[in-house]
């Protein structure tokens, strides 16, 4: 039987991380990794945080008031919540979990080291993954994923159905 290793790729705001959670809500314990979501000041995005699926433990992704010179658009990278919450809660699922999941690998995560030490761990891994890409990214870890994943394009078509399919081929894998 073959790994399932499954890459959401679509435009920003389409559903990925949705998504992402609810298959992790539907897979309950057997999940581990990290999560990111939006962060809103007054209806509007401000940054991203981001969440080890394992423990709950929450931090700042990237923020436009964040400090720091690691700068991707107009937001501000933290990298110290990104190496001890999110490249963690990466080789945290490696070792411990059944199913690994990765939301996102985009640029804004690409900016750490560790990050993509930790990604490349999982991938070497023979774990079930889930992860999400940037749809126009050109780093060659999401083009390797892209590469070696099943690689679903999240449409506002298809976004509601994707949930239980993704959770069937995770749990069958």
């Amino acid at each position: 039987m073959t790994i399932a290793r499954i890459g959401l790729t679509g435009k920003p705001g389409v559903g990925k991380s949705t998504i992402i959670r609810e298959v992790v809500r539907a897979l309950k314990a057997r999940a581990g990794g990290m999560l990111t979501a939006d962060i809103r000041e007054r209806g509007v995005r401000a940054g991203f945080s981001i969440e080890d699926i394992s423990t709950g433990k929450r931090g700042i992704l990237a923020h436009i008031h964040q400090r720091g010179t690691t700068k991707v658009g107009r937001y501000t990278v933290n990298l110290a919540d990104l190496d001890s919450i999110g490249a963690d809660a990466i080789l945290n699922a490696v070792a411990h979990a059944d199913i690994i999941v990765i939301d996102e690998i985009g640029p804004m995560e690409l900016r750490s080291k560790r990050f993509i030490e930790a990604v490349e761990r999982a991938i070497a891994s023979d774990k079930p993954m889930l992860v999400s890409v940037h749809f126009a990214s050109h780093h060659k870890l999401v083009k390797r994923v892209k590469r070696e994943f099943e690689i679903i394009e999240v449409t506002v078509a298809n976004r509601t159905e994707l949930a239980p399919a993704l959770v069937d081929k995770l749990r069958n894998k």
